[in-house]
């Protein structure tokens, strides 16, 4: 009788989940992406979940100590970070609330209470100092069922906090090489500006000598002010890409300036055979499959409600008329149970409130699956867009590099025929409104490669734990 009773106890205070098995849920996965070159498709394996590995510094595959110095500075001293972090700590301690639910509450109270009865008797004084232990048998998993549901609501913005630092790194990069893209054409709109008020001046004293005509003048002092208009809009967005850059990294934009430097050449190579489970290490998923398994463990807890709860209640300790006479052996005093109430309650007629919480928790799951499923489709399509735009992106870079040269060329002869008398001033205009547009064009290509390049290694969940190759493109 002895160990069946013991074994009884055991069976009540460890209870039963009531939730259903989480089951994490299909979804569609190809077997390679669509925007891989045919030589690269068979190098792909099926994704594995690692959401849990090690992102590393990916930027640092660019090789550039300035924005490896930002981008330290950002996940550093940026706000948005710093308050994210901050939700998760509330997070975690509210696992820890709800994990103090599985221990006794102990409670200590000291004082006197009045007491007036009725009719003619005298009113009294009680001094009282008791102890109040209270708990909770999880007959149903109603406890255990909120811890999980509290951890799962943790874990997901765990990696909602690791989604943001990937988006924020990103954003960096990607104003980063922006700034340096517009640093490079600006330099090349100077170099153009030079050169033309130069080619002003020479045609003002050719005027002057009678040698050519006003026309070819105001041709050339149109595009030269025309050049210099284009060069200060290019300020004007340089000046906003900065102060930008400044409020990710949580600085205000009057005590920061980046000092101009030409944008990167060698770009880091993203590797068509990189494993696919790159992309099942995205942050936005795992924090999405977590946020379904929290949904899960709600639905147990609204199960829970609608069987008998089970409170263990006693109190312990003095109480008499004295102050005096209060901690004396003859007047403690003790009660197991409940002073109100009853120690197994059970719901009755609540008007539909449980069935309409657990309706609402099995709503809230599937919501959670489908928010699941279509980060999936939104992860996927993020990285065939990385793709294509990096392989696009690399031929155009060298249809305008011929080009350049083409256009190069032919501002070259069109000066040659204008000095020798053979064509009129607008061959030439046209010739080198033609070699800055291309070399324009060049440099924005360039930038957008660099920018793509960050935007594949955020669809693909971050870096890589290895080095990665470097080449001139």
């Amino acid at each position: 009788m002895k160990y069946t009773t013991a074994i009884l106890l055991t069976a009540l205070l460890a209870g039963c989940s009531l939730a259903p098995t989480f089951q994490q849920p299909e979804v569609e996965t190809p077997a390679r992406f669509k925007e891989l070159i045919p030589e690269e498709r068979g190098q792909w394996k099926t994704a594995q979940p690692a959401e849990a590995q090690p992102r590393g510094e990916w930027w640092r595959a660019f090789n550039d100590p300035a924005l490896d110095q930002l981008e330290f500075e950002a996940d550093a001293a940026n706000q948005n970070i710093k308050a994210l972090a901050a939700r998760v700590s509330q997070a975690r301690a509210l696992v820890g609330v709800a994990q103090a639910e599985r221990s006794p509450r102990v409670d200590a109270g000291f004082g006197p209470s009045r007491i007036k009865p009725s009719g003619d008797a005298p009113a009294s004084t009680s001094w009282r100092g008791l102890l109040s232990v209270s708990y909770e048998v999880d007959l149903f998993g109603r406890v255990a069922d909120s811890i999980e549901a509290a951890r799962g609501d943790y874990e997901a913005l765990q990696a909602t906090f690791q989604s943001v630092r990937l988006a924020l790194q990103a954003d960096v990069a990607q104003i980063y090489f922006a700034l340096r893209e517009s640093d490079e054409e600006l330099a090349l709109l100077r170099d153009t500006v030079k050169l033309r008020e130069d080619s002003v001046q020479l045609l003002q004293r050719r005027f002057d000598l009678g040698d050519i005509s006003e026309l070819d003048l105001a041709r050339a002092r149109t595009e030269l002010e025309t050049t210099r208009s284009d060069a200060i809009e290019l300020e004007r967005q340089r000046a906003r890409l900065e102060h930008a850059l400044a409020t990710l990294l949580g600085r205000a934009p009057a005590s920061f300036s980046l000092p101009r430097a030409p944008l990167i050449t060698a770009l880091p190579v993203i590797p068509a055979g990189l494993p696919s489970w790159l992309l099942e290490r995205r942050p936005d998923i795992a924090a999405a499959s977590r946020s379904m398994a929290a949904a899960n463990a709600r639905i147990g807890v609204a199960k829970a409600a609608f069987f008998p709860l089970l409170n263990l209640t006693a109190q312990g300790g003095y109480e008499s008329g004295q102050l005096s006479d209060l901690f004396k052996w003859s007047s403690r005093t003790w009660a197991l149970g409940p002073l109100f109430g009853t120690i197994l309650s059970v719901p009755v007629i609540d008007g539909g409130r449980n069935q309409a919480n657990l309706e609402r928790s099995y709503s809230a799951l599937e919501e959670a699956v489908a928010a699941y499923r279509q980060q999936v489709l939104v992860a996927f399509a993020e990285v065939e867009d990385g793709l294509v735009d990096v392989r696009t992106l690399d031929e155009r870079a060298q249809a305008t590099r011929a080009a350049a040269d083409s256009a190069s060329r032919a501002r070259a002869i069109a000066e040659s025929r204008y000095r020798s008398g053979a064509t009129g001033y607008l061959d030439v205009i046209d010739a080198q409104r033609s070699l800055l547009s291309v070399q324009r064009v060049d440099t924005q290509i360039r930038g957008a490669r660099a920018s793509s390049t960050v935007a594949l290694i955020r669809a693909l969940g971050g870096g890589w734990d290895s080095p990665v190759p470097v080449a001139n493109r």
